[in-house]
């Protein structure tokens, strides 16, 4: 991989006016920090690597995101890192909107430094722990009758993700009324036998 990725200036290129020079100072500091740190895209953004993933940085229209990853790890003694330890986060030092917004480039090439070791090391983030899966929901007897009169829904139905079920389900335990439940049941019937998922308005 090499040290500086043709994607990167593309990408610094289309930023904001104001963006463009923060950017540009970002990239420069890190790889003065580092002849071993290389460039790539990741997430439609630029990332710094050595190792594995050592910084990444993200342009929007009124601000930036700077941030390391395994951020929980770097001595701070200065408390410069203000984001947390999500590595989708946008970034480690809140919003950066100006280059007075960065902390002191010498901090900077300091947290290179530290990441470039743990990286040497081997040492690799706690993976979180799994989210625990909601229990099932019972279908309703009466949107049972409903469904099984109806095969295509049938088949639409058995073939949803359990998530895609819950969310009919949970919309008819969410009735303030009966007349609003029954009307809710009727409504996914039709959407069902066309494979439609409760929320197919919002989906691309």
């Amino acid at each position: 991989m090499q040290q500086y990725d043709d994607r990167v200036d593309a990408y610094i290129d289309k930023a904001a006016p104001f963006a463009q020079p923060i950017l540009k100072h970002i990239r420069q500091v890190i790889h003065g920090a580092s002849p071993l740190i290389t460039e790539t895209m990741k997430w439609s953004m630029p990332f710094f690597e050595y190792k594995g993933p050592v910084a990444m940085m993200a342009s929007f229209k009124q601000h930036l995101g700077f941030g390391f990853w395994k951020s929980s790890r770097l001595n701070d003694p200065n408390s410069y890192l203000k984001g947390g330890d999500d590595e989708a986060a946008a970034g480690s030092f809140g919003r950066i909107e100006k280059m007075e917004d960065l902390p002191p480039d010498e901090a900077i090439v300091d947290f290179i430094h530290q990441l470039i070791a743990l990286n040497e090391s081997g040492v690799k983030e706690p993976k979180k722990p799994a989210t625990a899966s909601k229990p099932e929901l019972p279908m309703p007897d009466d949107f049972k009758g409903l469904l099984s009169a109806n095969a295509t829904a049938v088949g639409h139905f058995e073939n949803f993700a359990p998530s895609k079920k819950r969310e009919y389900l949970e919309w008819f335990a969410d009735a303030k009324s009966e007349a609003t439940r029954q009307k809710r049941m009727e409504q996914a019937l039709e959407w069902i036998s066309e494979g439609k998922s409760r929320n197919w308005k919002y989906q691309k």
